[in-house]
């Protein structure tokens, strides 16, 4: 009897290949979403590469300001000769010209939360791939105008912290608290709650699921050879490469830190300017190196097949 048990719980146990296939079907979201992460990094290393979007919300940020607080309490200028920085204005603020300077900033724009939230809806096993991109455009809408409403939230605020504490600099110590909350968690947790919201609802729609119909199937590979894994290790060494080449290089870490000052300070001088140049010389080539190899990852990892759709047409027109 105590053989015969044993016998059973051993077949009961999972082989090592059905857990790397568990693995694989569980990790495939993170690796994703790491992937994307090293993507947005290259992107935003330069300063201000997505400068179409923050113009337009700082834009927006400053007539809502003006339109729901009365006109004056915001202004829009220049920050590294981009117009991305709204000033708020209101007497109780400290400082001689009562003014709480802030700006869009490639974090601020928005477009890592639209990254984040397209990666999962992708990476989301038996939606077809028409609903999955409608409702990547719905939800990096969602985004673009929730990011607005945190923007436009700075005013009121610092107005509520300001009052109890006229013209003292640590009144704003809540503004940069509600904004570093916001940065770290907060809207990490409304993402993961509109992808569930999003899930479920999708989940219980059958022409959600059916995706037979469709011509291409793309998907994250699951069958990986040791062809794909050189590759990918190839790819790594690659970004290693382009990293190190810029945190490596002292003349572009200082050329660093003085922008970083030269934002910080809103202001634009001949330094900042050359620091600028700098900078973007120094990651030029790790930029390129970067981005081939992530193309090269994508390639790899994505997996596009064509349906062969004429066998289901015609057992279909017999059945009929």
């Amino acid at each position: 009897m105590t053989k015969t048990s044993s016998r059973a719980v051993k077949s009961q146990d999972m082989s090592w290949g059905e857990v790397l296939e568990l693995s694989k079907s569980y990790l495939k979201i993170p690796l994703a979403l790491l992937f994307i992460e090293a993507i947005y990094w290259f992107i935003t290393q330069p300063s201000n590469t997505l400068v179409p979007i923050q113009i337009s919300e700082a834009w927006i940020w400053s007539e809502l300001t003006n339109l729901i607080y009365g006109e004056g309490t915001a202004t829009l200028t220049t920050n590294n000769g981009w117009m991305i920085q709204v000033n708020l204005h209101n007497d109780i603020f400290p400082g001689f010209t009562d003014t709480v300077a802030l700006y869009v900033s490639d974090e601020c724009a928005g477009v890592h939360e639209m990254l984040f939230i397209s990666t999962l809806i992708i990476m989301t096993d038996g939606v077809s791939q028409k609903v999955k991109l409608r409702s990547i455009a719905v939800m990096c809408g969602i985004v673009y105008v929730l990011n607005i409403v945190r923007l436009v939230a700075f005013y009121p605020i610092a107005v509520d912290s300001c009052s109890l504490d006229p013209n003292n600099p640590s009144c704003l110590n809540p503004v940069w608290q509600y904004h570093e909350a916001i940065y770290n968690w907060g809207f990490l947790l409304v993402l993961v709650v509109m992808w569930l919201i999003w899930f479920l609802k999708v989940r219980g729609t059958s022409t959600s699921i059916d995706s037979s119909s469709e011509k291409y199937h793309i998907s994250f590979r699951k069958s990986w050879s040791k062809v794909h894994y050189a590759i990918l290790g190839f790819v790594l060494l690659m970004l290693i490469s382009s990293a190190y080449s810029v945190t490596n290089n002292e003349e572009a870490m200082q050329a660093k830190e003085t922008l970083d000052f030269c934002s910080f300070s809103s202001i634009s001088t001949n330094q900042c300017m050359a620091a600028q140049n700098t900078w973007n010389n120094a990651i030029n080539t790790a930029w390129s190196m970067a981005f081939i190899g992530l193309l090269i990852a994508a390639g790899v990892a994505i997996k596009i097949d064509k349906r062969d759709t004429s066998s289901k047409e015609s057992a279909l027109s017999e059945s009929e």
